[in-house]
């Protein structure tokens, strides 16, 4: 063989590698199991912040992971309350306190939320042409849902932060846009 099949067919077996370890890594957070809904019962499901409520038989993906997390992470920005009777449920897990929705701050999926290691510490949240800086307080469940600990609420998808409303004031978007982003975050 000469040297241009050798490097040629090298060249080859490092892209192969390549794409082979990066289909690895995006599939190696899957759903790992699922919960089945069920009706709340009435008036025990908070709809504020246009939350969803678990349907009776509805199954519900759950996930003891998330992306890995890089410089510009993937994710989907959703809308919560995380005031006392608001659509968070109780009080932030990071601090057993409930904070106004023009507070700056976030709940994490599961495998973000990382058994609580990144509780109390600043995230940088990129949408909507701007960025702004928000603290963690909460996990956003992934693991459990459709009970009366979750608000009767799914569980999150392993993709969510879930903002007040003074991050979606920060990023600018119009109110009447509210409820789901696709934005990119890193630790502050």
């Amino acid at each position: 063989m000469n040297t241009f099949s050798l490097m040629f067919l090298s060249s080859l077996l490092l892209v192969l590698l390549a794409v082979s370890c990066g289909e690895v890594q995006a599939q190696s957070c899957r759903p790992s199991g699922r919960v089945r809904g069920k009706n709340p019962p009435p008036g025990q499901c908070n709809t504020g912040d246009d939350s969803e409520c678990c349907k009776d038989g509805r199954m519900y993906p759950i996930y003891r992971c998330s992306p890995p997390v890089s410089g510009h992470t993937r994710a989907h920005l959703t809308l919560n309350s995380f005031e006392k009777g608001g659509d968070g449920g109780g009080p932030s897990e990071c601090d057993n306190q409930y904070h106004s929705n023009d507070t700056p701050v976030v709940a994490l999926s599961t495998g973000w939320f990382n058994n609580m290691n990144r509780c109390l510490k600043k995230i940088t949240i990129y949408g909507n042409g701007r960025s702004t800086q928000a603290t963690v307080v909460d996990e956003c469940d992934s693991t459990m849902g459709c009970d009366d600990e979750h608000d009767y609420q799914p569980p999150c998808d392993n993709d969510i932060v879930d903002a007040s409303r003074a991050v979606w004031e920060a990023l600018g978007v119009p109110k009447d846009n509210w409820g789901w982003l696709d934005i990119t975050w890193s630790d502050a």
